[in-house]
């Protein structure tokens, strides 16, 4: 069991990596392109890559079986959850840097409890802390420690990670109701249409720039889309859900460094500060209680 949980650890791990360096994908594609465009593109082909992979676990008897409505239902709302969301996100990159939309966008982390917390769920000492540092931080990280004017794509990715917080409450209660990887197929379908829609009513794309920008449409739409949820799926089978969430948080260090790395982008020391605070915030909003009675 403990080398199991290591290999889903591990493969968790690789995930954080590849969503941490789609940042950098979705950042070089908006100097190309407009955001319904770049994720319309990118989730069609993430849906086209998980198809195979759902004929051949229909196939080997390996989906879950459940019921149809509810599967397309799930997969409406999520898809349109992950649109606006992905919009949202994609939109602020225009303004901020791929490191900062990296760290805000994980605050989906301290979101989820906040949002529980109005559907009947209580919330514990340690995530009230968890609020108050990621404030703290995401302050520093968007002034940057240089001013005091919040970055416009500061705001739109907090957005970002507050609609992102209801889609993995959605995802949540439909894991164990219906075959994931079907979900994934087609909430990205959903969410590529209508992006699609969205692209050819208000954005009118040149496709000269489409082609230009093809690389990080395919790493975003194939890795992030494709390849990393799949594994986020086998990971979770042999990971503890805790340790699995602070894994996957870590996205967002790898979004910063990938930002460092690839872009050349450079943070402030009161814009590491914020990202250590965001982090911490993130990590303790995770922490499961002591002792819990039932």
């Amino acid at each position: 069991m403990k080398k199991r949980a290591l290999q889903g650890n591990l493969i968790l791990m690789l995930t954080a990596v590849i969503w941490g360096v789609s940042f950098v994908s979705q950042r070089v594609g908006m100097e190309y392109i407009k955001p319904n465009t770049f994720n319309g593109i990118r989730t069609i082909l993430g849906a086209l890559i998980l198809v195979p992979f759902v004929l051949f676990r229909d196939r080997t008897g390996k989906s879950r079986p459940c019921d149809t409505k509810k599967l397309v239902i799930g997969g409406v709302v999520c898809g349109a959850l992950l649109c606006a969301a992905g919009t949202l996100q994609t939109w602020g990159m225009v303004y901020t840097t791929s490191g900062k939309s990296g760290f805000i966008t994980a605050m989906y982390m301290v979101f989820v409890p906040i949002i529980g917390l109005f559907a009947g769920k209580k919330i514990r000492a340690v995530t009230v802390l968890g609020v108050a540092l990621a404030v703290a931080g995401t302050y520093m990280l968007s002034v940057g420690g240089t001013d005091f004017v919040i970055n416009k794509g500061d705001v739109i990715t907090l957005a970002c990670a507050f609609i992102f917080a209801f889609h993995i409450m959605a995802i949540d209660r439909l894991s164990s109701e219906v075959d994931c990887v079907k979900l994934a197929c087609l909430q990205f379908f959903v969410c590529g249409t209508i992006n699609i829609i969205l692209m050819l009513l208000f954005e009118h794309p040149d496709w000269e720039l489409v082609r230009s920008c093809a690389v990080p449409i395919i790493y975003s739409g194939v890795m992030s889309c494709g390849v990393a949820y799949t594994l986020q799926i086998v990971g979770q089978q042999y990971a503890e859900p805790t340790t699995a969430s602070i894994i996957l948080s870590l996205e967002s260090v790898f979004a910063a460094l990938a930002g460092w790395a690839i872009l050349h982008e450079m943070l402030t020391l009161g814009e590491l500060l914020g990202c250590a605070l965001m982090f911490a915030a993130i990590i303790i909003v995770q922490l499961p209680a002591r002792n819990k009675i039932s």
